[in-house]
């Protein structure tokens, strides 16, 4: 495996937020009985006319300015011809020549802490095509031509990745970028953004590329990977036994974690483009591009560096709490309440985090509000409550058992005793009742002692039932233990 290098490119389809369909007036809307969003352009009937659906170019505009790339002034659809149950009018409004956006790129971090800038090629507009259903039909096949129509952007990079999981984090940069401007859901399980992923391998030094296969419609993260490890380990070893690699299209199996052949690679002369004589072309003045420049958010590289700039939060912290809108807006709102932004990171990052994890959530569903979650760091930073009390403050606000981490903590008697005299009088009683174990921390060498004061701390927080401040624990037995 060392003597080999992995070419990878991504196309990535990326479903718009648009209420209507690309062309037509027709819902968007996912989970609607099959062929009831199909109006008579989706479907192609003889005499209807493409109408261009203005938002739809706005979002393509917005995606282009935010990753930096080149917009033409006019960009062209074009027909792409072939025959496809699913696809009705017998070809596919793309654009293949003159797309609406220019090259551009995206930076992606790596595991080694380190950034790496990926090219993109160019990104178009395009409809998207029906879906065949094969499950309920006993050996037919059912057509929905829902999603006929549906509004792509689909954004194509350059081979410049070299590992899956440079691919992967690729595919993450494009899914936070989408998700910023708003233009997708990115929802990757209803289809709202699809990958397919162009694959080659070459002898590490070569310049040449190597003769790539093409693996379609793959719809998560973690698939992304895998097929892309499959596929680059399958070509290696077909090399190394004397075969040839084939320019394919191919599928990815989950199941038997393995990719398949699905049909030799079209060549774009297959298809046989040309412009489609239904649509005018697209001209974008200056004005138009720089209003919509107006509008763009701050996306994930701009709030990762405000993060760490203004914020002090560490590369790390700040690549995490930056990678969607929804958990950077969450997070913001939780140290606007607390006023602490490593305290905020830390508890977003680990109590939440987790909890969300357990539950399969997503930050925008979760039971505890950030209002709530930053009043209950509050109370841990002004020694109300220890951190193990704050841990059990959370499950109760995550459970509902109350709306105020305040109203927990006073029903459950969970505020810390901070009276010194309270303390000491555990501690004397905890010292009065340990007689072996005060002799042995009285014998030992200074150096051990830091280990054995762990027992009497245990002593004192069971005595107060886990309410006396640990920190002035600590402090007042070792003053006492070392006087005596």
């Amino acid at each position: 495996m060392m003597q080999w290098e992995t070419v990878i490119g991504l196309e990535v389809h990326v479903q718009l937020s648009t209420r209507s369909k690309i062309f037509s007036g027709a819902s968007t809307a996912f989970g609607a009985e099959p062929n009831s969003q199909a109006c008579a352009v989706d479907l192609g009937l003889p005499g209807v006319l493409p109408v261009l659906n203005e938002a739809a170019v706005a979002m393509a505009v917005k995606f282009g300015l935010g990753i930096n790339a080149e917009i033409p002034e006019v960009s062209v659809f074009d027909r792409k011809n072939y025959f496809y149950p699913d696809l009705p009018k017998g070809y596919q409004t793309s654009q293949m020549y003159h797309p609406i956006v220019g090259p551009g790129e995206v930076e992606i971090a790596l595991e080694d802490g380190s950034t790496k800038r990926i090219r993109v090629h160019h990104a178009h507009l395009e409809e998207d095509a029906g879906k065949s259903l094969h499950e309920d039909f006993h050996g037919m096949t059912g057509i929905d031509l829902n999603r006929a129509g549906t509004p792509l952007l689909e954004i194509v990079s350059e081979p410049d990745m070299r590992s899956a999981k440079e691919a992967v984090a690729y595919l993450k940069a494009i899914h936070s970028i989408v998700t910023y401007l708003g233009i997708s859901d990115g929802n990757m399980a209803e289809g709202s953004m699809r990958c397919d992923a162009n694959v080659s391998v070459r002898p590490k030094g070569q310049q040449e590329f190597g003769t790539r296969t093409e693996i379609k419609n793959v719809n998560s993260f973690r698939f992304v990977e895998r097929a892309i490890v499959f596929e680059a380990e399958r070509q290696i070893e077909l090399i190394e036994d004397g075969g040839k690699v084939v320019q394919e299209t191919r599928l990815y199996d989950p199941d038997r974690d393995e990719t398949r052949s699905m049909r030799t690679k079209e060549q774009a002369n297959d298809y046989r483009y040309f412009p489609c004589p239904d649509l005018l072309p697209v001209v974008l003045d200056q004005a138009y591009v720089d209003h919509l420049r107006s509008s763009l958010p701050e996306l994930p590289a701009e709030k990762r560096a405000r993060f760490q700039d203004e914020l002090g939060l560490s590369a790390y912290d700040a690549g995490v709490l930056s990678s969607s809108r929804a958990m950077a807006e969450y997070f913001e709102a939780v140290k606007e309440v607390c006023g602490d932004a490593k305290q905020a990171a830390n508890w977003v990052q680990g109590e939440l985090s987790g909890a969300l994890n357990r539950e399969n959530l997503t930050i925008d569903q979760s039971p505890v509000t950030s209002t709530q979650l930053g009043e209950l760091i509050v109370r841990v930073m002004d020694d109300t409550i220890s951190g193990k009390a704050a841990k059990e403050v959370f499950a109760a606000l995550w459970n509902g058992e109350d709306d105020s981490a305040d109203a927990i903590i006073d029903a459950r008697g969970l505020k810390q005793v901070t009276d010194t005299g309270a303390i000491e009088a555990m501690i004397d009683q905890v010292i009065a009742d340990s007689p072996v174990q005060v002799a042995q921390y009285r014998d030992a060498e200074p150096e051990k002692r830091g280990k054995m004061i762990g027992y009497f701390v245990g002593q004192v927080m069971k005595a107060s039932r886990g309410t006396a401040n640990p920190q002035q624990v600590n402090a007042l037995l070792r003053q006492k233990l070392d006087n005596l």
